[in-house]
């Protein structure tokens, strides 16, 4: 009788842990454009090189998926309160936001550039950007390390970085710092004819605020979810579908 209980009980908890596995899975996404990581197309779905990506790890681990757009301050929010159950949205590991979240293992290595007005005498440095008012995504690594590094500046936050970007177009800030990706392609489009890149900020500026890379956040109770996406993850770098995904996207490759 004891044998069968203990048998009854291993069953049930294999049971309860296949159905949480079998539950949606739902990955905050940016609720605005991060070309060409994120965007939302004209039907209103997220498209974009991340959400290619998050949609290979979950096709791998065979994942039921759900989208969930959501501002980017409002992420780990989101995440800890147990409304979504991953982040996919450029977050970079960093030893600040593992007190609160865990990640998965890096995704992409991201540099950093500091974008101004053509013409304009405006260096990426501490003095360079004294008395200039520059635009960063709220609540991001650019953020912090612009309060940490850049204090003559007047930093200028914003809930998404296109609305920095518009900013600049139209003149009302001297520069924006960001992923140098996402300003990439804003100089190959909106901001072709205003702007330039004024200079670049490496990750090993900073290893405290910019940490290794990028990661998929996960709730730190949610160890099962996170050792899924790792091994999704491992498989599509393995099997090439990464970086056939990338090329369609980059130029060069941004995972080191």
């Amino acid at each position: 009788m004891k044998l069968n209980l203990l048998m009854f009980a291993a069953v049930a908890a294999l049971s309860v842990g296949s159905e949480a596995m079998a539950d949606p899975v739902r990955v905050g996404v940016s609720a605005t454009p991060i070309l060409p990581y994120q965007t939302i197309d004209a039907t209103g779905t997220s498209a974009g090189w991340e959400i290619e990506i998050i949609n290979a790890i979950c096709e791998d681990q065979q994942l039921d998926c759900v989208l969930v757009p959501t501002a980017f301050a409002s992420l780990i929010p989101e995440l800890t309160g147990g409304k979504i159950d991953l982040i996919m949205s450029a977050m970079s590991i960093t030893d600040k936001r593992l007190e609160v979240i865990d990640f998965s293992k890096k995704y992409a290595t991201p540099k950093s550039s500091v974008v101004g007005h053509i013409g304009t005498e405006l260096v990426a440095t501490p003095e360079g950007l004294a008395g200039k008012t520059l635009g960063v995504l709220q609540s991001s690594t650019h953020d912090r390390y612009a309060q940490k590094h850049f204090p003559l500046a007047i930093i200028k936050a914003y809930p998404a970085q296109d609305e920095a970007n518009q900013d600049l177009v139209a003149g009302r800030i001297d520069a924006t710092f960001s992923d140098a990706v996402f300003l990439l392609t804003f100089l190959e489009g909106e901001g072709l004819a205003c702007c330039e890149v004024k200079g670049q900020v490496p990750r090993s500026a900073d290893l405290e605020i910019f940490g290794p890379g990028a990661g998929i956040g996960v709730r730190k109770e949610n160890q099962d979810l996170k050792e899924a996406v790792n091994t999704g993850l491992a498989n599509i770098l393995a099997s090439g579908k990464y970086d056939e995904i990338s090329g369609q996207y980059f130029e060069e490759s941004i995972y080191e």
